[in-house]
């Protein structure tokens, strides 16, 4: 019925009322909250870019996943720097690589947290690429001068979701983009008989701006070109339903989009077609524009921080990994 019988701002007069008939609930049983493990002892260093986010020690990290746990947040996902790198990305496999190092020592004191493992070979490679390189031949500082291997770089990825599983993580995250990775992953793990440890796939994860401040925490910068003949291209909202598709008939268990606030759209659109888990990343470029717009007092810091993670729920993703986890969890308390 129409206005005057129909009075919308009847349900908006109170904050009690505004509660009470609320369409979309944050809380922090669906965060992911993500780490950055370094080699030493006693280290908490502060990224220049992302204040409040630490590159940790493993006894710092254990410490963190501690305050996690107490604060009702699930899950912690696990990102390395090692202490060496190379052209086969050694560490991101070696059984005393850096992250199989703090997930077996966050295990054994917190065994209760989901562990999930970003597989991904970018930190440890020493070009910085998320696959083994080739030169092609092509004309210098020319786009098709190196080239990904797509094929080759999929038995690393295997061996590396292999070794964090023996190390006990809880879920393994493929964040490369290779074709076929899932396939590869899912087959390393379930010949090595962890073929109940399931697989949250990146599986629209798009060539993007808002990645700057992770390549500093992570050190992955690619030493030349960029990633985009494999991350997806930001135009392109069919090909990642293709991409989706791909990854759960390869196994894959749960999906995610990265990143999130630009891709509300391509949440939205992952809900509606797909039946399982949806995720979303809100990125370190998404966290350090809110930091940084609040620390010169143009915005209010929780205020937009509760507005843009609860328009990621409300356009699908029922998991978020966000660095603002904590602080949520908190505030929510």
């Amino acid at each position: 019925m129409a206005f005057p019988t129909t009075r919308l701002r009847r349900l908006r007069r109170t904050d009690a009322m505004r509660s009470f008939v609320r369409e979309t609930r944050l809380s922090p049983e669906g965060f992911v909250y993500p780490l950055f493990v370094c080699p030493g002892e006693g280290i908490r260093k502060e990224i220049r870019s992302m204040p409040g986010v630490y590159n940790l020690s493993v006894d710092e990290a254990v410490k963190e996943a501690l305050e996690v746990k107490s604060l009702g947040i699930p899950s912690i996902i696990l990102f390395g720097l090692p202490e060496t790198k190379d052209e086969i990305a050694t560490g991101a496999w070696a059984d005393d690589g850096i992250v199989q190092k703090a997930a077996r020592a966050i295990k054994r004191e917190v065994p209760s947290l989901l562990l999930m493992g970003d597989v991904c070979l970018c930190e440890y490679m020493s070009h910085g690429h998320c696959g083994i390189v080739k030169k092609t031949g092509a004309p210098k500082g020319s786009e098709t001068e190196y080239e990904i291997l797509n094929d080759p770089s999929l038995e690393i990825l295997a061996k590396t979701a292999v070794s964090q599983a023996r190390a006990g993580m809880d879920i393994i995250a493929p964040s490369d983009m290779m074709d076929g990775r899932v396939a590869a992953i899912r087959k390393g793990l379930d010949a090595s008989g962890f073929e109940n440890i399931p697989v949250l796939s990146y599986a629209a994860k798009f060539a993007s701006g808002f990645y700057g401040p992770f390549r500093e925490a992570a050190d992955s910068a690619p030493a030349f070109g960029d990633r985009r003949s494999y991350q997806m291209d930001s135009a392109n909202l069919r090909e990642a339903m293709r991409e989706i598709q791909a990854d759960l008939d390869e196994g894959a268990d749960m999906i995610m989009v990265k990143p999130a606030l630009a891709y509300l759209d391509v949440i939205a659109e992952a809900r509606r077609r797909f039946d399982v888990p949806l995720a979303a990343y809100q990125v370190s470029g998404e966290y350090a524009m809110i930091k940084a717009a609040a620390q010169n007092n143009w915005i209010d810091h929780d205020r937009v921080m509760m507005e843009t993670l609860t328009s990621i729920q409300r356009a699908g993703a029922s998991i978020i990994l966000t660095y603002f986890a904590k602080d949520v969890a908190r505030l929510l308390a």
